[in-house]
């Protein structure tokens, strides 16, 4: 019990947690000033449970419902038929490489192009239905959608969402209203269940990425909320959500046939996330972070690692916004939204392969092609 204790009262040492002459006594409950409390960030794991649970009824007799009356459909690709061998090589861990198909054609006395078609078929046999996609999108945008306009109830009558330095004023003696406290323990319970459902959900291009901006998220809330940095977390989850409405909004539309319409939103889409995401964030909130909270309030070593974390965001902000825009000027070329930075679906098959199929005897198989828009958080 004593070295615990040594390691947790050098890790909660108040030099790293708080300004220079403030203690953890300073911080303690009283009937003046409310601070957080480092203990309620406990909550938002059986909190996250609640979600999954919410969001199991939601996908299950709601969205597929509405899904279903759309015209989606629930089924997948259609099957590859039975093969004992190359349903072993398949199971094998790796990438299946061009000498193993060698092999196995000569094992089967098949050619390597109904290997690979085999191999496609039971690739694209593994993938979720169209169905499933949308019912996870339907779920975020819900989730999107509520928290945004939960969040411009939350702060609308607050000072620091019209004068940004009114974050820094008086800090850390800043009090938490019961208001900020559900937005911030919802908002660290949804990205604990993402990072949960992340491994059941449709496994993305960019999944080791999404992993990172849901630890980095968690990160940024915990500690912000830990160093009563809250005021500041509260505008940054803002700003995050609105732009994320619109593209799983528009995934929506995509998965549902209604592609014109799904080009107006990603359009609108794109505009509101680098005027958000490139502009709002790094212009508005980094910039007070960086730049005029030294001015007002004493620094910490927690206060610099809280900001890194923020321009790690904007890294991520940029990356995605690249890869965003790739897929505009594609789609721009093709007439409608094209390319997927994170389909789920198996690559492409060329018109070449096709030929190549016909000629060995292949019959082109049924397959859908996911929509193609990239989805970020």
């Amino acid at each position: 019990m004593g070295i615990i204790r040594q390691l947790a009262n050098a890790f909660w040492c108040e030099d790293v947690w708080l300004p220079p002459n403030t203690t953890w006594a300073d911080l303690e409950k009283n009937d003046i000033i409310r601070h957080t409390d480092y203990r309620d960030l406990i909550y938002p794991l059986p909190m996250a449970l609640v979600l999954l649970l919410v969001r199991y009824v939601f996908e299950r007799y709601w969205f597929a419902p509405i899904g279903l009356s759309l015209g989606i459909k629930n089924s997948r690709q259609k099957k590859a038929p039975n093969n004992a061998v190359l349903e072993k090589a398949y199971s094998c861990k790796g990438k299946i490489k061009h000498k193993q198909i060698k092999g196995l054609a000569k094992q089967l006395d098949w050619t390597e192009r109904q290997v690979e078609r085999w191999l496609r078929l039971r690739h694209s046999q593994d993938k979720p239905s169209t169905l499933t996609k949308f019912c996870e999108n339907s779920w975020r945008c819900f989730y999107y959608f509520t928290a945004f306009h939960c969040g411009i109830f939350c702060l609308w009558d607050k000072p620091w969402l019209w004068d940004i330095n009114q974050c820094w004023y008086e800090y850390p003696h800043q009090s938490l209203t019961d208001d900020v406290w559900w937005y911030y323990m919802i908002s660290l319970a949804f990205y604990w269940s993402l990072t949960v459902s992340q491994f059941t959900d449709v496994r993305r291009k960019d999944f080791w990425q999404m992993f990172v901006h849901h630890m980095a998220a968690i990160s940024l809330l915990s500690l912000s909320w830990i160093c009563n940095l809250t005021r500041i977390g509260t505008l940054v989850l803002l700003v995050h959500d609105i732009a994320d409405i619109l593209l799983e909004a528009a995934k929506m539309a995509k998965y549902s046939g209604y592609q014109r319409v799904c080009d107006t939103i990603f359009a609108v889409f794109t505009i509101t996330w680098i005027v958000t995401r490139l502009g709002i964030y790094p212009f508005w909130i980094i910039y007070s972070t960086t730049i005029e909270a030294p001015a007002i309030v004493a620094m910490f070593p927690a206060y610099y690692i809280f900001n890194s974390l923020l321009t790690l965001l904007l890294l991520l902000h940029v990356i995605w916004t690249y890869l965003i825009l790739k897929i505009v000027c594609n789609s721009l070329k093709a007439g409608q939204m094209e390319g997927d930075i994170r389909s789920s679906s198996c690559d492409d098959v060329s018109s070449e392969e096709k030929a190549a199929d016909a000629a060995n005897g292949i019959q082109p198989k049924g397959r859908s092609v996911s929509p193609k828009i990239p989805v970020t958080e």
